[in-house]
């Protein structure tokens, strides 16, 4: 049997929640659709202005905090839903791979821009920036999901659209949602949290196979060849299906005419 919500306020009037066991799968989704339009108004005015981090699971748990996160979902779901064709580009924030890196980023946005592809990245400085630019030069949409960071991470001057998030794993659920195409160039932590998010979600099947492009084999190779001499020959801890589901380029002009075939929506 479902239990009750707990650490709710006390004031909370939220109707409960119907079992899926005890109505159809619609109408337990038209509930639930009910449930989080009356959530949403009732605790978005309540969730504190100041946004406090988890670092440890805390001994009372922010019954509100999920309020917040369902404004942002259907804050991002709202603009994701004003463009049809998207690629989204991911890439480090900081200048670290060089100028060439940068500016095959504003090319091959450009390009896909004027395809008629909607260009969306994190909305921040380096490699993200310099797709925004192709975009925007090209008189695309320029759209950037941000994430507010402790060292105020600002947006790039190139965006025609965007929107800030609190909560990274909201964030990445926009991002996963957001495209036809995904488009990794050289990067850091985030990059590659990144590509594992989509990856993972194509290997599992939770979303359909998607292109998902590599953009520069200096870069990409070394790992690529851990994917497969370790991860797939010595241990086999992936399949070797899963070795075809990116595709490594290293030009404007390959990575183009690859996105341009192999995108099917």
């Amino acid at each position: 049997m479902d239990e009750p919500l707990k650490d709710l306020p006390s004031n909370n009037t939220l109707p409960p929640v119907i079992s899926p066991r005890a109505a159809t799968q619609e109408e337990h989704h038209e509930r639930m659709k009910e449930v989080l339009v009356d959530a949403i108004k009732q605790g978005k005015p309540e969730v504190t202005e100041e946004f406090k981090p988890l670092v440890c699971k805390p001994r009372q748990l922010e019954s509100w905090r999920i309020f917040k996160i369902m404004s942002e979902l259907v804050e991002g779901f709202e603009l994701l839903s004003k463009y049809g064709l998207a690629a989204s580009f991911f890439g480090s924030a900081r200048a670290g791979f060089g100028d060439a890196i940068s500016q095959a980023a504003t090319e091959l946005a450009g390009r896909l821009a004027k395809r008629g592809f909607a260009i969306i990245t994190g909305g921040a400085s380096g490699i993200m920036e310099a797709a925004n630019k192709g975009a925007f030069e090209a008189g695309g949409a320029s759209v950037g999901l941000n994430i507010r960071l402790s060292d105020n991470q600002g947006y790039n001057k190139y965006l025609t659209d965007s929107l800030t998030f609190d909560h990274f794993f909201v964030r990445k659920t926009m991002l996963a949602f957001a495209s036809e195409v995904y488009i990794y160039f050289p990067g850091g932590f985030g990059t590659l949290d990144e590509f594992f998010e989509i990856a993972t979600l194509v290997q599992t099947k939770k979303i359909q196979p998607v292109p998902i492009v590599l953009y520069g084999k200096e870069y990409w190779t070394p790992l690529i060849d851990e994917f497969e001499k370790r991860l797939f020959t010595a241990y086999g801890a992936i399949d070797e299906g899963d070795l075809k589901m990116y595709k490594l380029v290293d030009s404007v002009d390959e990575a183009f005419d690859y996105i341009v075939a192999n995108v099917k929506c």
